[in-house]
């Protein structure tokens, strides 16, 4: 388990899937990761890659071949090499010189970076492509926190604030796991999403194009939240289990396949093409109060 603290926050991340595990304000010991009850949900804050969500009968075609990839991919399961630690920032590796070339045809380096400065922690994805071929890929976040945060509250207390009024329809998923063809209204002109269990009842909300770029978790009866930054995502799913205390904000670079995918990996909604060569960087972060 690496650590990182500085004088506010102190952050565990974990080498299988260089997944964070815990985020801790040192100043009022409130914990902001869910903290993974396996009755609900046995993650904290899984890593997206080389898929976000499920493919189309779980395979994807490439010259012609059938590769299988379960539901988001198999980075979040793998052990990475830690790259760099220090007080406060820690940089976690995985490459494909494992043999990876059955289900995933490309040759990749992925580089999960952690940072602590005053109370924010930012965690940036770094793609890199070493071949001489094209890279298909997508990357995403899945970070589960805790609802609710302090003693004495309910989860129905908290809700989702956006820094953008939003208008953006709902996209439900199939219960294959598919974005399904037809969207749902959802917003109407809203800065605040009311967080209840029954919003998840039928899986996660999935949206296209949010407006902001930053969504807060927030409660009227108290004054403990943070502020979740982001940019450059086009894709944003919210989910919790079940009846489970938590809701994870995800920020996606990539999406589930539609139930029309014609299964080519080029042709995938979201897929980002990295040429050879080439780097891909993007980042969110949270400041937590």
């Amino acid at each position: 388990m690496t650590i990182l603290e500085n004088d506010f926050l102190r952050v565990q991340i974990r080498s299988q899937g260089a997944e964070l595990t815990s985020i801790q304000n040192k100043q009022n010991q409130l914990e902001y990761l869910w903290q993974a009850d396996p009755q609900f949900w046995a993650k904290h804050s899984p890593v997206l890659f080389p898929i976000v969500g499920s493919l189309k009968d779980g395979q994807f075609f490439y010259e012609g071949k059938a590769h299988k990839l379960s539901r988001h991919g198999f980075a979040r399961e793998k052990i990475f090499d830690i790259g760099s630690a220090s007080n406060d920032k820690a940089s976690f590796h995985l490459s494909n010189l494992e043999n990876f070339q059955d289900d995933f045809p490309f040759k990749f380096d992925l580089n999960i970076g952690y940072s602590l400065q005053g109370h924010s922690l930012s965690v940036t994805y770094t793609i890199n492509n070493p071949a001489d071929k094209p890279l298909y890929f997508s990357v995403g976040a899945h970070p589960a926190f805790k609802v609710p945060l302090v003693p004495g509250r309910a989860y129905e207390d908290y809700f989702l604030e956006f820094s953008e009024p939003e208008n953006a329809p709902r996209w439900p998923i199939t219960k294959d796991g598919l974005i399904d063809s037809n969207p749902q209204p959802f917003f109407q002109n809203q800065t605040r999403l009311p967080l209840t269990h029954e919003l998840f009842a039928r899986d996660a909300i999935v949206f296209k194009g949010l407006k902001s770029t930053r969504i807060s978790l927030k409660s009227d009866k108290d004054s403990h939240g943070f502020n979740f930054n982001f940019s450059d995502f086009p894709f944003m799913g919210f989910w919790a289990a079940p009846n489970a205390n938590f809701v994870c904000i995800e920020p996606w670079c990539g999406i589930a396949d539609s139930v029309d995918s014609n299964q080519r990996i080029e042709d995938k909604e979201g897929i980002i093409r990295l040429e050879p060569k080439g780097e891909f960087v993007r980042s969110w972060s949270i400041e937590v109060f």
